[in-house]
């Protein structure tokens, strides 16, 4: 704590912060503070809050009750103008720069007075400040480059170099290392320190905790939406295994009881694949009735492999074999020709045509099965009844539009559709998101009644109980790498917990 100035400059406080989403209380009394020129960590599982708080705090999401203090001034809620003119920046995950334009550019977009000139831009004056600003924390990079030229650690660097030629009093960093290998890692805590020392009170969130407990000053600890614990450097050593248990806790009786079912020889094997030539090669097999689990947080790849797999994202090298067979997709016609179906995450954009009727949406991928030149109207309806009533979708009428629909039984009917075509392998992305406890349940069966059945699942999942309590095995994915396999006897949250942060 030696050089640090924040002892007694509180420039931040929530008090009760509470956020409720249908079904969901995503924050709970939520209390939190910082103080200036502190680093002020935020911990815990993928759903934990931390997202939503920071949200609140930059304005996207409203609170539905408590106060924010900043300096003497109380709110309820800002608005993203607000925030940013009480001085807060968010340096998010996601890229919202302008690929085409140089770093230096992208840093002083929208800054007021940066330019001496009053009508035209100065960019050599620019160039000189970004090299400046950039020089002050002990960053290196060519601020003159085009940003979508750039590696990608160096444009997380621009990003938060963007952040602080605002000048803002508190600085919120959302997976900052997400782009970065282990050696530039030291780099941005380095960064971040300096930036500290400055006055600037950081909120840092990661999930490496080794990386954590390097760069703070104090931890916050968030589970299910709720506080567990502040933990200070002052007069405490931090722990990566007390950290990690406080951010798993979760009662037994919260996990599904799957019933066990056979699972057969390997049928399914993604080998040496690669979506571009630095990325390490992805192996896996999956048995006949087997489901996978597939862990990992937000950005380390996941879903972009799946993608891959499944033809709809343009891979560097590797093949896909079904039963020995070399059936690698170039796109996602030949993928479900070959047996393969992708659930993603966002089933009303690519999974259903929401203004269409039930039977429409389940027969749609297998239209050759109900007519040649003309669809057997009598015939769609009986055999999408079938699907109907095997999967217990509730809907009014076969006719009802799927829009009407609750989330889990639009998720059911994306499943009739891919099992009305006759598909052998389901990957399926976050398969209960958005849908309450009851209809999880119900997918849940329905998963274990296809693995019963023969089919095979690969299960992307962000929820540790979903992946604990359905998964015959469990493969960890960070930084687009395997870095854990899990057989079913070693799946806990906590060896699933250490995938994450890259510990084999």
């Amino acid at each position: 704590m030696e050089n640090k100035i924040f002892e007694a400059n509180k420039i931040l406080e929530t008090r009760n912060i509470t956020k409720e989403f249908p079904g969901v209380k995503a924050l709970v009394n939520f209390n939190f503070d910082l103080y200036k020129g502190e680093v002020h960590a935020l911990i815990g599982e993928n759903g934990a809050g931390k997202s939503t708080f920071i949200k609140i705090l930059s304005g996207a999401f409203a609170p539905n009750r408590g106060e924010i203090v900043l300096g003497n001034e109380k709110y309820h809620y800002f608005t993203p103008n607000t925030a940013r003119r009480l001085g807060i920046q968010t340096v998010y995950q996601e890229d919202i720069l302008v690929p085409p334009i140089t770093a230096a550019e992208n840093i002083f977009l929208g800054v007021e007075e940066i330019s001496e000139k009053k009508f035209f831009i100065g960019y050599m004056q620019i160039f000189k400040k970004a090299e400046e600003l950039a020089k002050n924390i002990g960053i290196n990079i060519r601020v003159d480059e085009i940003y979508e030229k750039l590696s990608p650690s160096d444009q997380q660097f621009v990003k938060i170099l963007k952040a602080l030629a605002q000048r803002p009093k508190i600085l919120i960093l959302d997976e900052p290392t997400q782009a970065f290998n282990k050696n530039d890692i030291g780099l941005v805590i380095e960064m971040v320190k300096r930036i500290s020392k400055e006055g600037v009170g950081v909120i840092y969130i990661a999930h490496d905790l080794d990386e954590i407990v390097e760069v703070a000053d104090r931890i916050t600890v968030l589970r299910d939406g709720k506080k567990i614990k502040t933990h200070d450097r002052k007069v405490e050593s931090f722990k990566t295994d007390v950290l990690a248990n406080e951010m798993i806790g979760r009662p037994v009786d919260l996990f599904y009881k799957k019933k066990e079912n056979p699972i057969g020889d390997y049928v399914f094997e993604v080998r040496n694949l690669k979506l571009k030539p630095n990325h390490k090669p992805i192996n896996f097999k999956v048995k006949e009735g087997e489901i996978l689990g597939v862990a990992g947080l937000k950005g380390a790849g996941r879903s972009e492999i799946a993608r891959a797999i499944f033809g709809a994202l343009k891979k560097h090298e590797g093949m896909i074999f079904y039963k020995g067979k070399n059936i690698t997709p170039t796109n996602p016609i030949q993928a479900v020709k070959s047996g393969m179906a992708l659930l993603t995450e966002n089933k009303q954009i690519d999974g259903l045509f929401m203004g269409m009727p039930v039977c429409q949406n389940i027969t749609m991928v297998g239209l050759d099965k109900i007519g040649k030149l003309f669809i057997n109207l009598t015939k769609e309806k009986k055999l999408s009844a079938e699907y109907v009533k095997r999967l217990n979708i509730k809907t009014p009428s076969l006719d009802k539009e799927v829009k009407f629909l609750s989330g889990g039984n639009q998720q059911k009917v994306v499943i009739a559709k891919w099992l009305f075509k006759g598909v052998n392998i389901l990957i399926v992305d976050e398969p209960t998101h958005g849908i309450d406890v009851n209809a999880k349940t119900e997918v849940y069966e329905l998963f274990t009644e296809l693995a019963t059945s023969g089919k095979s699942i690969i299960m992307i999942s962000s929820e540790m109980p979903e992946l604990i309590s359905l998964s015959d095995r469990v493969i960890v994915i960070n930084n687009f790498e395997i870095t854990k396999e899990l057989a079913k006897d070693e799946i806990s949250e906590a060896n699933i917990l250490s995938g994450f942060i890259g510990r084999k």
